[in-house]
This record gives C-alpha cells, sequence and structure tokens, in this order.
C-alpha cells in the first residue's frame, strides 16, 4: 500500500519534535530529572575506537552544572584505540540531551553519554580526534557547509540472535564454539526435557507465529522499555534464521542520535535477554547454513525540511526506476529516501546502473557487529 506524502511527513515532524525534547534538556534540568527519580549514581557512557560502550560511575553528589562544561577525568591509556601512558589524562564531558535512568542497576542511576576531549582550560578543551561522536558531529556538519543537505537521517534495522546457549573453549588441546538455540531445527531430538516438536527449519523464520516463535514476548519488552527511553520503535519481528534471529527496527534520526540510539538499543537488547537466561549476539554469521545477521540503513537527505530525492526524481524522471545514469552524479551520490522507505540504499556508491534494478543490500550488506 502507497502511503501519502502527508501521512510520512507526520514520521518527520515526530521525529524533529523528539529531537527537540531532547535538545531542550539542560544541566539545570539533568539534575532536577535526577532528583526526581531519586538517583543515587550517575553512569557516565562513552564509545571506545571499535564502537563499543565503556562506562564508569560517579555519586550523584559529584554530579553539578559545571560537570557538563568541565568534564570528569579518567584514564585513556586503558581504552581499545585511545591514548599512551604518558598522555592518558581524558575527560568526559556529559551531554544533558542523553539522560535517562539506567533500567538494569540495581541503585537508581542516572545515565549519560559522553564526548571525550583533552584538558584544558575553560571554554579551551580539544575534542579527541578519535571519539566516534565527535567524527559523528563533524561529519553532520560537513554536510551542512557543503550546501548538499543540511539535516541527514539514518532509520537502522539492526538483526541479532538469541540463543540460549553459548559454549567455547581455546587452550592447547582443545578449540571449539559451541552456540544452541530452543527454537533451533537440530532440539527436534532433544532428551531431557519434554519435545513438544514445533522447531523452526533452516530459513524459515520469516515469520511464523507461536509456538514455533518463542520469542515473541521478550521481543515486545524490548520494544517497549527502548519506547520508555526514547527511542520510537516501528516494528519487532523474527527473522529468517530459525535459531532465534530477531529484529526490531527503530525510527529514523539524525547521524549522532541514530547512533546513540543504536548503541542504547545494544545495551537493552543485551541486558533484557540476560534477564531471561539468554543471550544475544550481533555476530555476522553465528550460525553456519542459516541466515547472518546485517544492518539495512534507510538513508535521506533534507533541506529546508524538504526532501532531496524529490527534488531529483522531478528533475531527472529515469531514478525513479533506480536508473542513474543519466542524473549528475553529485545528485544520484545523494539521491535519499523518503522517512519510510521505498528500498535500501547507501549513498555515494559507484556502481554501473544496471545493478540498481534490485535492491543494493542484497549485493552489499551492511553489517553490525
Amino acid at each position: 500500500m502507497e502511503l501519502q506524502p502527508a501521512f510520512r511527513m507526520k514520521g518527520v515532524d515526530l521525529a524533529k519534535r523528539r529531537e527537540k525534547e531532547k535538545r531542550d534538556m539542560t544541566p539545570e534540568k539533568v539534575l532536577q530529572f535526577a532528583q526526581e527519580h531519586g538517583a543515587k549514581m550517575v553512569d557516565l557512557k562513552f564509545v571506545d575506537l571499535p564502537g563499543s560502550w565503556q562506562h564508569f560511575s560517579i555519586p550523584i553528589r559529584e554530579l553539578r552544572e559545571e560537570t557538563f562544561v568541565e568534564g570528569v577525568p579518567f584514564d585513556g591509556s586503558s581504552i581499545r584505540g585511545f591514548q599512551t601512558i604518558n598522555e592518558s589524562d581524558m575527560l568526559v564531558i556529559p551531554d544533558a540531551t542523553t539522560a535517562i535512568m539506567d533500567p538494569f542497576t540495581s541503585a537508581p542511576t542516572l545515565s549519560l553519554i559522553c564526548n571525550i576531549a583533552h584538558p584544558g582550560p575553560f571554554g579551551a578543551k580539544k575534542p579527541y580526534s578519535r571519539d566516534p561522536r565527535y567524527i559523528a558531529s563533524k561529519a553532520e556538519e560537513y554536510l551542512r557547509s557543503s550546501g548538499i543537505a543540511d539535516t541527514s537521517y539514518f532509520g537502522p534495522e539492526a538483526e541479532f540472535y538469541i540463543f540460549d546457549d553459548v559454549r567455547y573453549n581455546s587452550t592447547d588441546n582443545i578449540q571449539y564454539a559451541e552456540i544452541d538455540s530452543h527454537e533451533a531445527h537440530w532440539n527436534s531430538s532433544r532428551n531431557g526435557t519434554p519435545n513438544l516438536g514445533h522447531r523452526m527449519r533452516v530459513k524459515e523464520g520469516y515469520f511464523p507465529v507461536a509456538p514455533n516463535d518463542t520469542l515473541q514476548d521478550i521481543r515486545s519488552e524490548m520494544a517497549l522499555l527502548l519506547e520508555e527511553l526514547g527511542v520510537p520503535v516501528e516494528a519487532q519481528h523474527h527473522e529468517v534464521g530459525g535459531a532465534g534471529q530477531a529484529e526490531i527496527d527503530i525510527r529514523f534520526n539524525t547521524l549522532t542520535k541514530t547512533a546513540d540510539n543504536m548503541m542504547l538499543y545494544k545495551y537493552v537488547t543485551k541486558n533484557v535477554a540476560r534477564k531471561h537466561g539468554k543471550t544475544v549476539t550481533f555476530m555476522p554469521k553465528p550460525v553456519f547454513g542459516d541466515n547472518g545477521s546485517g544492518m539495512h540503513t534507510h538513508q535521506s537527505l533534507w533541506q529546508d525540511e524538504k526532501p532531496k530525492a524529490m527534488q531529483a526524481c522531478q528533475r531527472w524522471p529515469a531514478t525513479t526506476l533506480g536508473d542513474c545514469s543519466r542524473m549528475p552524479r553529485p545528485c544520484w551520490q545523494s539521491r535519499p529516501l523518503p522517512p519510510i522507505a521505498i528500498s535500501d540504499w547507501y549513498p555515494a556508491m559507484r556502481l554501473p546502473s544496471t545493478w540498481f534494478s534490485r535492491k543494493v543490500t542484497a549485493a552489499l550488506p551492511c553489517v553490525s557487529h
């Protein structure tokens, strides 16, 4: 069913309203938010060079308005890809717009995502060049300065597996890795517990109902928790992989905000699964012979709250059919999607126009580790 443009624009309005609500959060409001929720600790999260969250915590009394400017010191020499020991003094500077209450801690804990900086006097702290959030913000600023567009939206569809058991060993005489899922076909003759059938066959996880799908409630818990934490969810479902593969799609947003949301996404899915005695992995290919996990990403470029794709398609109608050969390269590089995407798109790929008769992602999937 083709959705009307007005419906698509509502999605953009919703995303901008949510972004504005977050942007309006100030250090003063964060302290008030923490007090209202009885926070006793503050968890300061940041991203290392390979793209994983790291963190440390401080008592709530140590968080003051000045902290959002002066930062909190830490040793950067033990963080992968950061500093050597002789230049290890670093700062985390909390971003007030990322404040949430951590849903997994026993003590009420305020969670803040931070930028990384070198120490320096007031107003002269140098952003850290290897901080992924800083790199993302520079990319967004470069887009604005280029004149191509003033806003870029990214809508990820991350896939992952939910396993019931993971075992591995690597010693002088043993090398093995073993995973298990109660849904998997290889458990059809399992002994020791009641075996009621309804196993998922290979590549048939998209998407049967219960009792084959045993993970509906866990995925719903993940999705609802993400919504409570300010990450709008569009859908959740079982994926093709029969051994517990899942997908939760979140609403598009700007580059840095979407990256923050994806870090929170992984934090929520892994910890909800652990609460239920299961484990989540975003490994590209954990099961031989079954579907791997990737992350389709819808992208779009906007100028003055109008999609650049519509302008390009009106001027070069062939692009609506995926033929970019007659469109100037700067435009086909930036051929974006509406908020509810027509197809998956990766800008600036130099591929023959004949490839665009099918999804680009069928040839080049984007993998989320």
